[in-house]
């Protein structure tokens, strides 16, 4: 597998590890979370406007998990925290994190997109 300056966004060799070595199965776990996480945007951003903790803490940890295969800290870390302020039902900062959230992923995209064409 390649190594571009897009990919080194992402932690391929934790990629590869998590998915025991298998490139097709990286490419197709890219295609899926490329498909899906902007849905999951949506959900994290309509249970801030709704200030539906519950819903923020669901999606943002569906998030987290589907970044996690991708070695991905800071959309990792961003993900948490959205997670861990619907666990605590703290909803005045969310829109910060959001936004966080969205750059992190934003950051990433390239790089699974090329991923996912490789």
């Amino acid at each position: 597998m390649k190594f571009s300056s897009e990919l080194a966004k992402l932690d391929c060799a934790v990629a590869l590890d998590r998915l025991g070595g298998d490139e097709e199965l990286l490419r197709e776990v890219a295609k899926l979370f490329l498909e899906e996480y902007p849905s999951l945007m949506s959900e994290i951003r309509n249970a801030a406007i709704c200030r539906d903790a519950s819903a923020l803490e669901r999606a943002a940890h569906s998030m987290k998990g589907s970044v996690s295969n991708f070695g991905a800290e800071g959309v990792y870390r961003a993900a948490a925290a959205l997670e861990q302020l619907g666990r605590a039902g703290q909803m005045t900062s969310v829109e910060d994190c959001i936004d966080k959230l969205a750059g992190a992923l934003a950051h990433i995209h390239p790089a699974l997109v090329e991923l996912s064409e490789s």
